[in-house]
């Protein structure tokens, strides 16, 4: 059975506009994309959209007004009765209620294990994001989701989640501490059990997926190989094998998916966990901008012949903005992210939302409070449940 949002707010998810065809970003980069269609994406054609005249910068212009109200904190505990507060992710404010859990995905933008910046309209388009990629894989594996009753927040089965993030890799990249290029031109050659061949370059593809889980820890996440996920009773052999299949699977189909829309899944992670019925669920979010890597495909063979820096839709401008600036793993206070630059991430994951899911995002209303409007939500579907 397909995820829906909650009966009373459905229509807030629908929308039936075209993908826009994503015109220069000019001092960014410069991109051009296929159109997306509905599922089974894996086997539809991919058609060139025109230019949807004035659609970034009418976005843009919004993300600027939006800049002073984006949703950076919730407290749902002190306005929706019965709930209690449960966590507060680097991302994601978690609370518990009537035996559910109620995820809220905030407009903060986290990046080297801190939050460096709150991004316009980024928790929506988050929350939305997954949403349809939870709906068009649950053939591969079921998932926690109720229903999504704002569009900042899911409702989700309780569930145990295992302590391991399973990370699927297609190319050698990155710029963090454990991205795989790191790793690789340290000069390390197995990772997470995992043998890497000589000779590779940064941004190549791998000659197969891989998987390189980490470890949940609170501040740092740590790899980690198969025999000591076992070995440390983080998860069963047969939990594993199983998760790791399916994480596989996921990963496979999510190329699929993005290959017929333009579009390259780099490498993405996943979360897993398990319900009351010992039933094994994916949880969290799918494939978003910030769980995910996406390039550009038309151009990406001709940027890595030439060395250069493939066209990316995701959050890692933003990481390469920060190490060009500061040291974001030890400088205490870190410099503010250019309003330019936020507003320019804002549009990326609202274009990478459109052009997947084959839908328009619509700009919220400021009539009334975001932290209102969630409260109200949550509360009428709770009250239902």
């Amino acid at each position: 059975m397909a995820l829906s949002p909650c009966p009373s707010t459905a229509s807030n998810l629908k929308s039936s506009l075209k993908t826009p065809f994503l015109p220069s970003i000019r001092r960014y980069t410069h991109l051009s994309m296929s159109a997306p269609r509905r599922r089974p994406a894996v086997i539809s054609s991919a058609s060139l959209l025109s230019v949807e005249a004035g659609h970034r910068e009418d976005v843009l212009t919004a993300a600027r007004s939006f800049v002073s109200n984006c949703l950076s904190e919730t407290h749902l505990e002190l306005t929706v009765p019965g709930l209690m507060a449960k966590a507060r992710g680097k991302v994601r404010d978690i609370y518990e209620g009537k035996g559910y859990m109620v995820l809220v995905t905030t407009d903060r933008q986290s990046a080297f294990d801190r939050v460096l910046a709150s991004i316009p309209f980024k928790g929506q388009v988050l929350n939305k994001t997954s949403i349809w990629w939870f709906n068009t894989t649950e053939h591969i594996v079921p998932n926690a989701v109720v229903c999504s009753p704002h569009e900042n927040v899911t409702i989700a089965k309780k569930c145990s989640v295992f302590p391991v993030e399973f990370v699927v890799r297609g190319f050698v990249t990155g710029s963090t501490d454990t991205s795989l290029w790191t790793v690789y031109n340290s000069g390390r050659r197995n990772y997470c059990g995992n043998i890497l061949p000589d000779g590779m370059k940064k941004n190549q593809k791998l000659p197969a997926n891989i998987l390189t889980p980490t470890t949940k820890a609170t501040n740092h996440d740590v790899p980690v190989s198969p025999d000591e996920i076992v070995e440390m009773g983080l998860m069963t052999k047969d939990d594993y094998l199983e998760v790791s299949s399916k994480a596989m699977s996921l990963f496979s189909y999510g190329q699929q998916v993005a290959l017929n829309h333009g579009l390259m899944l780099v490498d993405t992670k996943y979360e897993f966990g398990k319900d009351t019925d010992g039933n094994i669920l994916l949880i969290d979010e799918v494939h978003t901008p910030d769980s995910s890597r996406y390039w550009i495909a038309s151009s990406y063979q001709e940027r890595f012949n030439a060395s250069l820096e493939p066209e990316n839709v995701d959050k890692e401008f933003l990481r390469l903005w920060f190490k060009e600036h500061c040291n974001p793993y030890e400088d205490q206070v870190l410099p503010d992210a250019p309003e330019d630059l936020i507003c320019e991430l804002a549009w990326r994951y609202i274009f990478l939302y459109e052009t997947i899911t084959n839908s328009k995002f619509e700009i919220p209303s400021m009539e009334e409070s975001i932290h209102e409007s969630i409260s109200r939500k949550v509360s009428e579907v709770l009250q239902s449940l």
